[in-house]
C-alpha cells in the first residue's frame, strides 16, 4: 500500500503548499496535530482528509494522519494545484513610494495592506502592486518578488524592495549581517520602568495558540531574537517606546513586549485590545474605548529604515511620519496623563 502511494505521488503533478522541519527536540506527535500548530485556519478534519488522499508527505513518503512526527522529519503538504500565492497577478494598486532608483525602492506601507499573498489574502497585496509597477522583479528565497523583509498587515511603515538580482543579494547580506537600521515606534500597555533596555529570547510559534508567536527563554524552540528599546514618552498607564531590531523574527516586537508584560496597545491577537492597565472607573474605560476606535489596530509603526545602497555604497536613511491614527491616539493619552497629574495635585 505504501509503495502504491509513492507511485501516486510520482505520477501525479503535485505542488508543494507547505513544508516544515521538526526540531531536534520534537516529541512524538501525530502529524495532523503537528500541522495544526503551523497552518493558520486549518481544521483537523481537513488535515485528516488531506492525509487520506495521500497529500501529506513525511520525508517524501505519503503518511496517514496518525503518523508520529519525529525529530528532523520534513513534513510537506502537496496538492494538485499550485498555491494561490504563486499565481501572482499584477494589480494597479496605489503604492506610497518614498524613494526609487534603478536598484531599490523604499515604500511606506499603510496599515491594513498585506505585504504578500497568502492564506485568505490572494489579491490587493503590496506584491501585487509591485509587479504591476516593475517588471521582472527578482525573487527572494521564498519566491516573493522584490521583498527583503516584511511587516504585518496592521503595522504601518517603511520597507525596502530590491529591483535587481545584485541588489537583492547585496541587501540580503546586510540583513544577515545585521548592518541595516530598523527603528519602530510602539505604544505599549503599562509604565515601562527602565528608560532603555534589551529584550532577548527565542521566538517561535506558540504551542498553545498557533496564530501567535511566543518567547521561549530557554531557547528550546524558535529562533534567537533581540530587541533594543528606549522610552520616548510616558502616559501613566501606557508608554511610547522606540524599538531597534537586531533580528527580524515574525511578530518580534509584539511577542517580546507581551513577554515582558507590556503588550502592544490594541493588539487584538496578543490581548492588547483589553484594558490591561489603569483604573476601574467608567470614565477611564470610555477613554480607552475611544482610543481603540481612533486606532483600530496594534500601535506599531516602522519609522526609520537605513541600509547601504547596493551600487553606490552610500548609507541611506529614510524616515516616515507617524500615521494620523497613532498621532491622534498619542495625543489623547498625552491629555489624559496631564489631566491625571493635575487631579492628583
Amino acid at each position: 500500500m505504501q509503495e502504491e502511494n509513492n507511485e501516486l505521488q510520482e505520477s501525479a503533478d503535485l505542488y508543494e503548499h507547505y513544508r516544515f522541519t521538526a526540531k531536534e527536540g520534537q516529541e512524538p506527535l501525530r502529524v495532523d496535530k503537528f500541522l495544526m500548530n503551523f497552518i493558520e485556519n486549518a481544521t483537523r478534519n481537513k488535515i485528516q482528509q488531506a492525509a487520506k488522499a495521500g497529500n501529506i508527505l513525511v520525508n517524501d513518503i505519503a503518511v496517514k494522519s496518525n503518523y508520529k512526527v519525529k525529530p528532523n522529519d520534513v513534513v510537506k503538504v502537496v496538492l494538485a494545484y499550485p498555491p494561490h500565492e504563486n499565481l501572482l497577478v499584477a494589480e494597479d494598486i496605489p503604492i506610497h513610494i518614498v524613494y526609487e532608483d534603478d536598484d531599490v525602492m523604499v515604500v511606506n506601507k499603510e496599515a491594513g495592506m498585506v505585504v504578500h499573498p497568502g492564506h485568505g489574502n490572494y489579491s490587493g497585496t503590496l506584491v501585487n502592486g509591485l509587479i504591476h509597477h516593475i517588471e521582472n522583479l527578482p525573487k527572494n528565497s521564498n519566491e516573493r518578488p522584490g521583498l527583503m523583509h516584511r511587516i504585518d498587515k496592521d503595522t504601518s511603515g517603511l520597507l525596502v524592495v530590491a529591483k535587481t538580482e545584485f541588489a537583492m543579494a547585496h541587501l540580503s547580506r546586510q540583513f544577515f549581517n545585521k548592518s541595516t537600521e530598523r527603528l519602530y515606534y510602539a505604544l505599549v500597555w503599562g509604565n515601562v520602568e527602565d528608560d532603555e533596555g534589551t529584550i532577548e529570547g527565542h521566538i517561535g510559534r506558540s504551542l498553545k495558540n498557533r496564530l501567535q508567536m511566543t518567547v521561549f527563554p530557554e531557547g528550546e524552540f524558535g529562533k534567537p531574537a533581540v530587541t533594543h528599546f528606549k522610552v520616548i514618552e510616558r502616559f501613566t498607564y501606557a508608554t511610547l517606546v522606540q524599538c531597534k531590531l537586531e533580528t527580524g523574527r515574525t511578530h518580534q516586537i509584539r511577542a517580546h513586549f507581551k513577554y515582558i508584560g507590556h503588550t502592544l496597545f490594541n493588539d487584538e491577537r496578543y490581548g492588547g485590545n483589553e484594558i490591561l492597565k489603569g483604573t476601574t472607573f467608567t470614565k477611564y474605560k470610555q477613554f480607552v474605548d475611544n482610543c481603540f476606535k481612533i486606532l483600530p489596530r496594534q500601535a506599531l509603526h516602522a519609522k526609520t529604515l537605513g541600509f547601504e545602497h547596493p551600487t553606490t555604497g552610500k548609507f541611506m536613511r529614510f524616515e516616515s511620519d507617524i500615521p494620523d491614527d497613532i498621532k491622534q491616539c498619542l495625543e489623547k493619552w498625552r491629555n489624559y496623563a496631564v489631566n491625571s497629574i493635575r487631579e492628583e495635585q
